[in-house]
């Protein structure tokens, strides 16, 4: 390679690193400012409160089956202690409120609850679980023993979500 090419390809390389250095520059001056915690925290509560996650889940093993659809209603979220929050819910056809108490941990402004070997009230135990909300969305990974698949769906107001189910 000629000494001009080797020159070249240097400048153009080092053209390409700072029009991409002021590309993340730029971004990161039209992105939002970060909230702090305790924003992230109540707002999160805010928005759970009175909501109906529908969606549906599979089995490892089974996924040629069509996904079972699921349907949890949260009647009250709220932080309980450091990261340790419980969720009022009900979940299916079930008519009873339960509260689960569930240890949550935040990926910068993403929000991810995390059961492991917990027993649930009407339900056994050796349940287990890792589910991000981001949005209007929320997705995850559930255990039951030896059992175990996906979960993901929707977050809609508790109102909102009667109404379509009675369509």
């Amino acid at each position: 390679m000629s000494a001009d090419r080797s020159v070249s390809r240097r400048v153009w390389m080092s053209s390409m690193a700072m029009a991409s250095l002021v590309g993340v520059a730029e971004a990161q001056e039209k992105a939002p400012a970060k909230r702090n915690r305790e924003e992230l925290e109540k707002d999160f509560a805010e928005r759970m409160t009175g909501t109906v996650l529908v969606g549906h889940y599979s089995v490892v093993g089974k996924d040629s089956k069509p996904a079972n659809p699921e349907r949890y209603e949260l009647k009250k979220v709220s932080k309980f202690a450091e990261d340790v929050w419980t969720f009022e819910y009900k979940y299916g056809q079930r008519d009873v409120t339960l509260p689960l108490t569930l240890r949550m941990i935040w990926a910068d402004d993403t929000p991810m609850i995390t059961l492991t070997n917990a027993t649930l009230p009407g339900l056994g135990s050796a349940f287990g679980a890792r589910v991000i909300f981001h949005g209007d969305l929320y997705a995850g990974t559930w255990q039951h023993g030896k059992v175990g698949g996906h979960l993901w769906g929707t977050i809609e107001k508790a109102d909102a979500a009667k109404v379509e189910k009675s369509k």
